[in-house]
């Protein structure tokens, strides 16, 4: 009888996981992506943005990626990585989360009117803007991080406020969330703002999973760098 009882309750439960498991999956299948839009320009550093394009492209339930720059076509970095892009212009809905690296290119790019205008009307119908690096030298540019609290890599702090003499600068947090607006410090810092974000928006546990998934040990202070500008 009671070998019986232990089988009926098993059965049960089994049947109740089976019947949860296919709930979330119709619910995640009905949920659409939302996009995570990549800026890139010529000279970009490449773990800027392969750092978080691997954490937010493995949650393929959730997110797809789209690389996008001024003029379109082949990007090429300076470790020479090609990468096929659309046109900033050919952006026909607000992304979820648009996402500015840094580089050596940002020197050259923080110059560049046309696509510092294009940032700053990407970055005003996206729901979240993220920057790596020096990225937020190209955001500061655009006056939309005026009086707003923002970070970046320490090795190039004193030439990235350049950029900004408005805006709030933490010469120690290894990323900075202010609304809407997240910037990160130098290339790997990257890994863990895009896994910060992950947590505002899924939970903590969910974060965690995701950076054991891919074996990084995740800096989850986003408030102390180890890397801190003088």
């Amino acid at each position: 009888m009671f070998t019986k009882l232990i089988k009926s309750i098993l059965v049960v439960l089994i049947l109740s996981s089976s019947v949860t498991a296919q709930e979330n999956s119709s619910q995640m299948s009905s949920t659409e992506k939302e996009e995570i839009a990549f800026l890139l320009f010529d000279n970009y550093e490449t773990l800027d943005v392969f750092g978080p394009a691997e954490i937010f492209g493995r949650l393929t339930d959730l997110y797809t990626l789209k690389f996008y720059s001024l003029e379109g076509g082949i990007v090429t970095n300076r470790h020479q990585v090609p990468i096929m892009t659309e046109k900033l212009a050919d952006i026909n809905k607000k992304p979820f989360a648009f996402l500015i690296p840094g580089g050596l290119g940002t020197r050259v790019e923080v110059n560049n009117d046309k696509l510092i205008t294009s940032i700053k009307d990407i970055s005003l119908t996206s729901t979240f803007v993220m920057t790596v690096c020096t990225g937020s030298a190209l955001l500061a540019k655009t006056g939309l991080l005026d009086k707003r609290q923002a970070t970046s890599n320490k090795r190039a702090f004193a030439w990235v406020i350049t950029n900004g003499p408005e805006v709030q600068w933490d010469k120690e947090a290894r990323w900075k969330v202010d609304e809407n607006y997240y910037t990160s410090s130098g290339v790997s810092a990257g890994m863990d703002m895009a896994l910060g974000f992950l947590a505002d928006r899924h939970g903590l546990d969910f974060a965690r999973n995701v950076a054991w998934e891919i074996e990084y040990n995740w800096i989850e202070d986003k408030d102390n760098d180890t890397f801190t500008a003088e």
